[in-house]
C-alpha cells in the first residue's frame, strides 16, 4: 500500500506519495492563499490531487497535517491561525476529492510521527516530539504510532501549567508552558528586558544573562516533567526555537537538575526532518 500525505500550512500546501518500500514517487506543492477563503483552499487541494492522480491507481492511505487542534469528532478544526479552516467540513471535503477517508492530525503529532518513522526517533519505542515555535505543541509516538489519549490530549505539553497564577494564556489558563517557551514569548521577554526587538535565533547569539537564565530554567522544569512522567527514549525538538544550540548543552544540564534521576540520560536532540516533517508525518499516520 502507498502512503499519501498532505500538509496544509499557512503559506503552502504540500503533498507526497510514498511507495511501501519508502521510495518517494512524487512531491508537489501549491500556495495556500488563505486570504482567498476556505473554498479556494479546497480548490488548491483538488489541484494537487490532479498532479498526484497518476500515482494513485493502487491502494493508498491518506493522512492530512492540519495547522491546529481538531474537534472531538476529528473532522473539523477547532482553532487555527488559518482562521478560514475553523469549523469547516475539512475531512469530508478532502474525502470527496480523493475518494478516500483521510486521517487528520495536528502539526505537532505529524512532526512526531515523521521523526519516529523516518527521523532521529526511528526504531525507538517511545518518542516525545515537541514544537517550540509560534506556539508550543507536543506529540507522543509509541511503537511507531501516535498515541492520542482518551480526550485526544496526549502530548499537549504546551498547555501544562509551568507557573501557577503566571502569564495569561490564550487557552484561558495561566502559566502555561507556551507563555514561557514559545518564540513569541521569548521575543517578548527580550523586549521587556531591553526595549529592543529581535528574533529568538538572533537573541541566542549573544543573549542577556537573565534572559538565558530564565529560558534555561523554564526549559529544564518543563522537560523534566515529561521525563518524570513518560520517560521517553528520546525527546526531539522542532520549530524555530529548536535552532537555539545551547538548549542541547546548557539546557540538558537544567533538565537534569529537575529530573528525579540526577543522572538522567534521555537524549534531547534537534529534529532531522525539518520542513518535511508535516507532509511525511501525515503520510505515515496509518
Amino acid at each position: 500500500m502507498k502512503h499519501v500525505g498532505i500538509d496544509i500550512g499557512g503559506t503552502k500546501i504540500e503533498s507526497v506519495v510514498i511507495e511501501s518500500n519508502g521510495n518517494v514517487q512524487i512531491r508537489e506543492r501549491v500556495l495556500t492563499e488563505r486570504e482567498k477563503g476556505y473554498a479556494h483552499i479546497i480548490k488548491q487541494i483538488s489541484s494537487l490531487h490532479k498532479k498526484l492522480a497518476f500515482y494513485l491507481e493502487d491502494d493508498f492511505s491518506l493522512g492530512v497535517c492540519v495547522p491546529g487542534p481538531l474537534d472531538h469528532m476529528r473532522d473539523k478544526m477547532k482553532q487555527s491561525n488559518t482562521q478560514v479552516l475553523v469549523g469547516k467540513s475539512l475531512k469530508n471535503d478532502i474525502e470527496a476529492i480523493f475518494d478516500k477517508t483521510p486521517i487528520l492530525e495536528n502539526d505537532a503529532n505529524c512532526f512526531t510521527q515523521a521523526e519516529a518513522s523516518l527521523g532521529v526517533g526511528k526504531n525507538m519505542k517511545v518518542v516525545f516530539g515537541i514544537i517550540l515555535g509560534t506556539g508550543v505543541g507536543g506529540g507522543i509516538s509509541i511503537d511507531g504510532k501516535i498515541y492520542k489519549g482518551k480526550q485526544y490530549l496526549a502530548g499537549e505539553w504546551g498547555h501544562s501549567v509551568l507557573h501557577p497564577d503566571g502569564k495569561k494564556c490564550l487557552c484561558g489558563k495561566k502559566g502555561c508552558v507556551e507563555q514561557y517557551l514559545s518564540g513569541i514569548a521569548l521575543e517578548k521577554l527580550y523586549y521587556d528586558m531591553t526595549g529592543h526587538s529581535a528574533s529568538v535565533t538572533d537573541i541566542a547569539k549573544n543573549p542577556p544573562v537573565e534572559w538565558k537564565k530564565e529560558l534555561l530554567n523554564n526549559f529544564g522544569i518543563a522537560l523534566s516533567n515529561i521525563i518524570n512522567i513518560l520517560d521517553p527514549e528520546i525527546i526531539v525538538i522542532g520549530g524555530g526555537v529548536s535552532k537555539v544550540d545551547f538548549l542541547y548543552t546548557d539546557g540538558l544540564k537544567f533538565v537534569k537538575r529537575y529530573c528525579l534521576d540526577k543522572n538522567c540520560k534521555t537524549p534531547i536532540v534537534k529534529n532531522t526532518m525539518g520542513d518535511s516533517a508535516g507532509v511525511f508525518g501525515a503520510a505515515y499516520l496509518s
